[in-house]
């Protein structure tokens, strides 16, 4: 049962995901129902494993909370490192390019994008196991100022990934390079009180500031195009009204973690 209620947590964290994508991305290429499914069927098998590695029971409120987080970090990381260091695409049809790139010059090189993609995550890989190694060891909860540094991490990379890709081309802006490291730590202070696995409480918090960064900037100016499609056309006017019917249940997920929290917080 936990395994199947875990693998729904993590269908709805895929499908949350791939909702704010397609509203952003269809007005400019059009939608594709496997594209769309892509997330919610990813997220449904991390959902399952996650569950299972985490050793988190998603019929707790608490729990339920942790493993959405955790799923919707790794789904949005497995699936910016496809676009960035393993998928070819004509890059023509964006103003900031998806593929790696040094200051607005797209990598041609396979191997070269191979070779860091291969890097990148190593890196990630190896930040999670040397969390999962501090959980083995703690013996006390940590002092607040770790748990925010550590906690903010994946907010740190985040802006660092997004001023590398996005600067050369829109202008570095403070106020965003400093946004989701900002809200990392705000939700892995939160998180903490849910679980003491400071490897989880760093997932998930990055999981919800991906989530609530991109609810902000979708939902909030739904005329302004994300700048990947900055001054390019939209080629499919007809997505503009059609998108609108993923709204409500986008919201529904929304205040489904909301009741959840308010349980796992006050319950």
């Amino acid at each position: 049962m936990s395994t199947l209620v875990g693998a729904a947590i993590g269908m709805l964290a895929g499908l949350h995901a791939a909702t704010w994508g397609m509203y952003k991305d269809a007005p400019h290429e059009g939608f594709s129902v496997l594209k769309y499914l892509r997330s919610p069927l990813l997220g449904t098998f991390l959902g399952a494993i996650v569950q299972q590695l985490g050793a988190l029971n998603p019929t707790r409120p608490a729990d339920a909370l942790i493993l959405f987080g955790v799923v919707y970090v790794v789904e949005r990381a497995l699936g910016e490192i496809y676009k960035t260091f393993l998928r070819n695409e004509d890059q023509s049809k964006y103003f900031i390019p998806m593929q790696l790139h040094m200051f607005g010059e797209v990598v041609r090189s396979r191997t070269a994008r191979l070779a860091a993609g291969t890097l990148y995550a190593g890196t990630l890989l190896g930040m999670v196991a040397c969390l999962y190694q501090y959980d083995s060891g703690a013996g006390a909860k940590p002092h607040l100022l770790v748990l925010l540094l550590i906690g903010s991490l994946g907010g740190w990379i985040s802006a660092f990934g997004g001023a590398w890709k996005d600067a050369p081309l829109e202008g570095f802006q403070i106020l965003k390079f400093f946004r989701s490291p900002a809200l990392a730590a705000m939700f892995a202070y939160a998180a903490f009180g849910l679980t003491d696995s400071l490897l989880l409480v760093t997932l998930a918090a990055t999981g919800y500031t991906i989530a609530t960064t991109e609810t902000y900037k979708t939902f909030l100016f739904p005329s302004k195009p994300r700048g990947k499609f900055a001054g390019k056309p939209v080629n499919f006017p007809d997505m503009l009204l059609t998108r609108q019917r993923a709204v409500l249940p986008y919201v529904a997920v929304w205040a489904a973690l909301v009741l959840v929290a308010l349980k796992a917080f006050h319950g």
